[in-house]
């Protein structure tokens, strides 16, 4: 159970300063990098700086462990228990790890305790099960041949993870990759480390096999790019900004080819139309859908397009419930909106925010040292306006009004990404309608959010590519070899 005296005994824990993994080891290197709490802008430790020759060294662990086959050729009931045993562990690590995290990039606590440490454990325990039921197949040929298919894992993995949620989307990645065989480098967020380099502990603990796991920590720049331009990485798999996406792929095409899978962000349509039988419900959703996590979510529904005839009434519930949001402490459970990542990061957010005529925005707490910016509602905006198009990863609403379907569903999709939307409305058939629209890989109809491992999570457009999440994520990190024999 989460107790407030729970969290304080943990909220000011001295957090030494952790080395990566590497071979099952702890790895030291000369460089180092500043952790910053955005609670109140104190150091809170450092993490080790990997150069490329740290990163050579993970990658060759892995190469090495994955050759040698301790784990991918490991039974798979053995690698289930393995998995399974991880998964337990972090369940029981569960407050330490949520109050460390939201030390690290200040979502609020009563969000990250479940969207972090427990939603990691539920996708592990998810793709653990799937490790021994993984088949091949027999393709139908003549009576004098046999065609069979064969899924192997591919080799070694990079994993690069953001800071808004690093342990539930690492576990996205890395539990499909360890369930099927494979080897991975995981580089943590610089903004936000901690808690990954505990999972990786706990993982060894758990009986992970020396070099199956190695996590090295760095800034994108040098470390991430060692990763990327490795001639010894199979697959790169990668949550984050469309401009870094961009650059992975030019690192693969300059190195060995290896496998991208991207997942970009997105600039989430929330659409409410007139026939909606629950305003408030919608109205909830809404701010719900934008405002959780300081808005740094990447399914976030930053756009709200709502149909003339109800704008005003919406707008204004909506108004009163951002008005009543508590944004402060992320460590105190009453709080519903919690820090911005990093202060550079807030300083972008207000800086979008420049010359627009808003509802809220402003920096705020500034005498906490902490990083918080208040809610903000940016009504009347456009198409063109740079609002509408770009992602800014923020507590940032943008309404605009619409007047019938085709008008909605032209909103919804003049964005170049497509991760998610949200639709509310009474009609059956106008939901089915909106949901073959709208150029998104996730469409919620009256409710946003919640979607859980049974479902994939992919963009469409320039929002990325692959899946996260579900039994389509396993399809990223196996080989299907074929084998063709005359009887």
């Amino acid at each position: 159970m989460v107790t407030q005296d729970l969290i304080d005994n943990l909220r000011t824990a001295p957090v030494e300063a952790p080395p990566m993994i590497v071979d099952g080891r702890p790895h030291v290197t000369a460089g180092s990098i500043e952790v910053i709490s955005p609670l109140n802008g104190s150091r809170l430790t450092e993490i080790p700086f990997a150069q490329p020759a740290d990163v050579e060294l993970a990658v060759a662990a892995a190469r090495r462990s994955f050759d040698a086959g301790v784990w991918s050729g490991m039974a798979p009931k053995a690698r289930k228990k393995v998995l399974l045993n991880w998964a337990e562990l972090i369940e029981n690590h569960a407050m330490e790890l949520a109050v460390l995290g939201v030390r690290d990039n200040g979502t609020e606590i009563s969000m990250a305790f479940k969207a972090e440490p427990l939603s990691a454990v539920e996708t592990i325990r998810f793709y653990a099960e799937t490790c021994d039921k993984i088949y091949g197949s027999v393709a139908p040929t003549t009576s004098d041949t046999l065609g069979l298919i064969h899924k192997e894992p591919v080799g070694v993995v990079a994993a690069i993870i953001p800071w808004n949620f690093p342990m539930m989307i690492g576990a996205w990645k890395l539990a499909p990759a360890l369930a099927t065989g494979n080897s991975v480098v995981v580089k943590p967020p610089e903004t936000a480390s901690l808690t990954l380099l505990r999972m990786v502990e706990l993982a060894h603990e758990a009986g992970l096999p020396e070099g199956v796991l190695n996590v090295v920590t760095g800034n994108g720049e040098t470390t991430g790019n060692a990763l990327a331009r490795s001639m010894e990485v199979d697959i790169l798999v990668f949550t984050g900004s469309g401009a870094i996406g961009r650059r992975l792929l030019e690192a693969s095409a300059q190195s060995n080819l290896k496998r991208v899978y991207l997942e970009l962000g997105g600039k989430s349509p929330h659409i409410v139309f007139d026939d909606c039988t629950d305003v408030n419900a919608a109205a909830a959703a809404v701010v719900g859908g934008i405002f959780r996590n300081a808005g740094q979510v990447c399914v976030a529904g930053s756009r709200l397009l709502v149909q003339n005839s109800i704008h005003d009434a919406l707008l204004e519930e909506i108004t009163r419930l951002t008005a009543a949001l508590r944004v402060g402490d992320p460590l105190d459970l009453k709080t519903q909106v919690g820090a911005l990542n990093s202060e550079a990061h807030m300083n972008r957010v207000l800086q979008m925010l420049q010359g627009v005529q808003a509802t809220g925005g402003e920096q705020i707490l500034k005498e906490s040292g902490g990083f918080y910016v208040e809610p903000a509602i940016v009504t009347n905006v456009e198409e063109p306006d740079s609002l509408f198009q770009q992602e800014v990863f923020g507590p940032v609403l943008t309404v605009t009004s619409f007047s019938d379907e085709a008008d909605a569903v032209r909103l919804a999709n003049a964005s170049d990404l497509g991760l998610a939307a949200g639709v509310w409305t009474n009609s059956l058939s106008r939901a089915h309608r909106m949901v073959a629209a709208i150029k998104s890989g996730v469409v919620h109809v009256n409710t946003y959010g919640g979607a859980d491992n049974t479902v994939p999570l992919g963009g469409f457009k320039q929002s990325g590519n692959g899946h996260d999440k579900s039994l389509l994520a396993i399809d990223k990190f196996i080989n299907h070899k074929t084998a063709w024999l005359k009887l």
